[in-house]
């Protein structure tokens, strides 16, 4: 609600439905992360509740990132138990590993670790954008940002998604790219929000298949992909 500027208590209960609770808005109140004003119809997150929901915001949207483009599983199911399990150490790891995305796969921003404004590299130079790489050269898709879902499906239909290969064969005056078998013609900015494992590093996701499996029991049923 504070990303959209929404302050207004009866949206919360409308966002919440059966689940709103005025038992728990007032435990919450109580303990200081929300400032409630019920004549007014107002509801605000004090600066203690703002870093907190941001903290569970953050691991959330990496969350959906790692579960959704490395392990390829549900992300909503995965997404939701990985924020409150996630210790910010491990979380900035995650956000390392994965070149400090911007945007979570629905295209809503993440907010900013210590870790990115400390523009850590250690795994960095393993994802760099698809524009980084030179005429013929090879790389797999590690991930793609999206500004919303239309894009993403549009995008997933030209066989554009993580874990498959693409070849770059020219950069001017459009980026052309071959995937899976198919010639592709992509502007700047969706080229630059392909983001490809870079040479010299394991081109598959990085986990081992008994780590992948232990990922797993946070994500759910795997997602169903058109053509497969």
């Amino acid at each position: 609600m504070r990303e959209s500027g929404s302050k207004e208590l009866l949206e919360l209960k409308r966002s919440l439905g059966e689940m709103y609770s005025e038992e728990g808005l007032s435990e919450i109140e109580k303990e200081g992360y929300v400032s409630c004003d019920r004549a007014q119809n107002r509801i605000e997150l004090t600066p203690q509740g703002e870093e907190k929901a941001r903290t569970i915001i953050r691991a959330h949207r990496l969350a959906e990132r790692l579960v959704c483009d490395v392990l390829q599983e549900d992300f909503e199911v995965g997404a939701c138990e990985f924020e409150h399990t996630l210790n910010p150490e491990l979380i900035d790891s995650i956000c390392t590993l994965l070149g400090h995305p911007r945007e979570c796969p629905h295209g809503k921003p993440i907010p900013e670790g210590e870790c990115c404004k400390r523009t850590d590299r250690t795994a960095q130079t393993s994802v760099v954008p698809l524009t980084e790489l030179e005429v013929g050269q090879s790389a797999r898709i590690a991930y793609v940002q999206c500004k919303n879902d239309q894009q993403m499906h549009r995008i997933d239909g030209l066989q554009i998604r993580p874990g498959a290969e693409v070849k770059l064969h020219q950069k001017y005056p459009a980026f052309v790219v071959e995937c899976e078998g198919m010639s592709i013609a992509l502007d700047p900015e969706i080229a630059e929000n392909i983001r490809v494992w870079s040479r010299g590093v394991s081109y598959g996701p990085p986990f081992a298949p008994e780590e992948r499996g232990f990922f797993r029991g946070f994500g759910g049923r795997r997602r169903r992909r058109r053509g497969r």
